[in-house]
């Protein structure tokens, strides 16, 4: 990750703070000015223009949660398939705001500028990827039948990004609590539908 001076730093973080507050199309050099404390041209003569401050501000912010997500979905030989889907859950659910934020940020970037995906696609991959790996692993040791592992990860992900989404962005709260949310959501998963 680049070296920033206290000054860029303070600009970065006023940016990211106006990115969550207003979006990309609303957020200008003098509302970021404000909120870090700096004369606007210091602004320009550090990072050029506000696109290079954004994509600055968000591989920035981006990589402090590619390294929590690291963390989240690490997993050891001895994991078993449960402990680690629920302890992948908990872990997105209890991200700070200011790490889930990115995702926020980046759900805001494909609204207002919907050719441009390429943020939200580099979070869901890293995890995706992850998943995937894990249960790749677990087909190899014959804990689970070997299915398509990229879709077991793809549904997991979709149904663990989804349910955190609506209880962290929207507020959406589903009258239960999350270890049994979690335990039910891996009830379905292991023992299907059928009765």
């Amino acid at each position: 990750m680049a070296e920033f001076n206290g000054t860029e730093m303070k600009i970065i973080h006023a940016t990211f703070a106006i990115l969550q507050k207003e979006g990309f199309t609303k957020a200008t050099t003098k509302k970021i000015a404000a909120e870090a404390e700096v004369n606007e041209v210091t602004i320009f003569r550090k990072f050029q223009n506000k696109n290079n401050l954004v994509e600055i501000t968000k591989e920035y912010y981006l990589q402090i949660l590619f390294d929590k997500l690291a963390d989240i979905f690490d997993f050891n030989e001895d994991d078993e398939i449960e402990a680690y889907l629920q302890s992948n859950f908990i872990g997105l659910l209890n991200l700070p705001d200011n790490e889930f934020s990115v995702f926020k940020i980046a759900m805001e970037e494909v609204r207002d500028i919907p050719e441009k995906k390429q943020l939200i696609s580099r979070i869901t991959n890293v995890i995706i990827d992850k998943l995937d790996e894990f249960f790749k692993f677990q087909i190899e040791k014959g804990k689970i039948r070997a299915v398509d592992s990229r879709v077991l990860a793809l549904v997991c992900f979709s149904v663990t990004f989804q349910s955190v989404v609506l209880l962290k962005v929207y507020d959406e709260n589903p009258n239960i609590d999350s270890d049994r949310y979690a335990n039910n959501f891996l009830d379905i998963l292991y023992n299907g539908i059928k009765a």
